[in-house]
């Protein structure tokens, strides 16, 4: 009886627990609705401040899945904005004659390096117009002073601190685990500095990772270090000798060596910026959220050019097949470069590349529409934060390539990887398998046994016929030797500026210099941006994405940092095949 009481109780309890989740999720689909249809022009008054928070990461393009923008702890709607869109509000803002200046609230910025490399120089720009910026903060993250120091004044909170200790990376290994598991990782790469499978055949980085890691470290903190010592007038060896000794930490010591111009509570910056704009007399509201400003419309000439230039987003793995959220599947992606090619409206294509790479096949499948969009018009390439690997294979064929200094490229490598979980199945579970088949081979790839010599050398000339595959599309479209590009590949990554030195790259720059670059290449005076992909009928995307999608960003929500991990199995698990991509695990700090 008791045990009965107890299983009851048990079904009661887990169905009004599983009630609450879908009630939540129903109520946070409905907000996304109502949103939607609700949305009204956004009022702008006069001597506004735009305010900016980037505490969220930041895609290259936002996302059209609805289920993005709910935050599934709280059920509330919030807006995503992309790189495109943040990049185009302080464009707007720069000529509006409302907005007065920018408040900067940062704190934690877990955008990429380049993202924030492309937000600061347009902050940068936007002081062109003769308006301010003040940041303030609690505490402040190396990413976030980066883009802090263009400001015109920074503050801290009293009791606010500062992180200033140099650039590191650090790789997760996994052999040890998979030791105790009972399962041997069979690799095949090609590439001393291809360390994307280092952490499942050692337990430490080999010594080639560690050249190729901190020269782009190095490489990275440099550039950093001479932007910050040009806005801030501190040396480069006294912002290095800071980091290596910890000297700034807090307020004081941040306000001592210049890194911040002032202590304050925020009523007292509240004030100042009142006092700046010219509200320090009117009750109305002065400050506007970028995410809100987004929206705002803005009295402008209407573009009504016949050119267009076409900027396509390829963001996330390099994955087989034609639909992938969040990805980049080859089918779909070839298609969406093959329709730009053949529109006769569009003058010139722009492709924003931010992957570590994928399926080599796949990748291929996009490098023959690029090849084939570059020989009718031009077509420019933008790198992100990372165009490495499979990333890079798309992008070589291209007529121009521009890098940010800080983007992580090249990785110009292969592999294959199978695991052989027979003793995990046969000595940790007492698992056994046995079977026939009509051929020596017929069951190869198998995951049940080890691969034999011969077998295991078949895979190997895979690997290696593709990676002569890949020396020849970067030759080609570089127009180096192989043997040139062979020794600048071998798997190693580079930063954007080492790119540039090595012929990898052809300029430092962002998406408006894409931009600008592809109307110069078609010899066009007026033009009109088109973005891809498309937007997709919201309701559609709704229904499509109810159910995979709901539970990825309920993951994400609830995972929080370590989402990292459950994208890493999720990573290792949709191998298949020759793959072209960068380390799994890299990740700057």
């Amino acid at each position: 009886m008791n045990n009965f009481w107890k299983y009851t109780l048990a079904t009661v309890v887990g169905s009004i627990i599983t009630f609450i989740v879908i009630f939540g999720i129903i109520f946070g689909i409905f907000s996304v609705i109502i949103a939607g249809l609700g949305k009204s022009e956004v009022v702008v008054n006069d001597n506004s401040i735009l305010t900016m928070n980037l505490a969220t990461d930041i895609p290259d393009k936002a996302s059209d899945n609805p289920f993005e923008s709910i935050d599934f702890m709280t059920f509330e709607s919030t807006k995503v904005l992309g790189l495109n869109d943040i990049l185009k509000t302080l464009e707007k803002a720069k000529n509006d004659e409302r907005i007065k200046g920018i408040y900067l609230d940062l704190t934690y910025v877990p955008a990429g390096v380049a993202s924030i490399e492309e937000i600061r120089n347009k902050l940068i720009d936007f002081k062109s117009s003769g308006k301010f910026i003040i940041c303030y903060s609690s505490a402040y993250s190396q990413k976030a002073y980066y883009i802090a120091s263009v400001a015109d004044k920074i503050y801290m909170n009293p009791q606010g601190g500062i992180e200033w200790k140099g650039l590191n990376s650090q790789v997760m290994f996994f052999k040890g685990a998979l030791e105790k598991l009972g399962v041997e990782a069979q690799i095949f790469r090609h590439g001393q500095f291809k360390s994307a499978v280092e952490p499942f055949m050692n337990d430490h980085m080999s010594e080639a990772s560690k050249l190729q890691s901190i020269t782009l470290l190095q490489s990275i903190w440099d550039d950093m270090c001479q932007k910050i010592s040009k806005q801030r007038n501190i040396s480069m060896d006294d912002l290095n000798m800071y980091a290596d000794s910890l000297m700034v930490y807090n307020a004081e010591t941040a306000l001592k060596y210049g890194f911040i111009d002032g202590i304050m509570y925020y009523d007292e910056v509240l004030k100042e910026l009142k006092t700046k704009s010219g509200s320090e007399d009117k009750p109305a509201e002065f400050m506007i959220n970028i995410n809100k400003y987004c929206d705002a419309k803005i009295k402008t000439e209407k573009n009504k050019s016949t050119n267009k230039i076409a900027v396509i987003f390829a963001e996330g793995d390099i994955v087989d097949g034609s639909k992938a959220d969040n990805n980049i599947a080859g089918d779909w992606m070839a298609g969406i470069i093959r329709e730009a090619r053949e529109d006769e409206d569009i003058k010139a294509v722009v492709i924003r590349v931010n992957s570590p790479g994928g399926s080599g096949l796949a990748s291929e499948i996009i490098w023959r529409e690029v090849k084939l969009t570059a020989e009718v018009k031009p077509v420019v390439i933008s790198m992100g934060n990372l165009a490495a690997s499979g990333g890079y294979y798309i992008s070589c064929p291209a007529n121009y390539i521009f890098a940010q200094p800080n983007t992580i490229t090249g990785s110009i490598g292969v592999f294959g990887m199978i695991p052989n979980i027979e003793k995990l199945m046969n000595e940790k579970l007492g698992i056994t398998v046995d079977g026939v088949g009509t051929n020596s081979n017929s069951d190869f790839g198998s995951i049940m046994r080890p691969f034999t010599p011969a077998e295991g050398e078949f895979i190997q000339r895979q690997v290696e016929d593709f990676y002569d595959v890949f020396l020849t599309r970067v030759s080609d479209g570089r127009k180096l030797t192989k043997a040139e590009v062979d020794s600048i590949g071998q798997g190693r990554v580079w930063s954007g500026l080492n790119a540039i030195e090595i012929g990898l790259v052809d300029e430092i720059g962002g998406l408006d210099n894409a931009v600008k670059k592809a109307k110069e290449l078609a010899k066009i005076e007026d033009y009109r941006i088109v973005e891809y992909p498309e937007k997709v009928d919201f309701m559609e995307k709704l229904m499509s994405d109810m159910s995979g999608q709901a539970s990825e960003s309920f993951l994400k929500e609830t995972l929080g940092e370590n989402y990292k991990f459950y994208k890493l199995l999720q990573d290792v698990n949709r191998l298949r095949g020759v793959q072209a991509r960068m380390d799994f695990a890299i990740e700057i700090y």
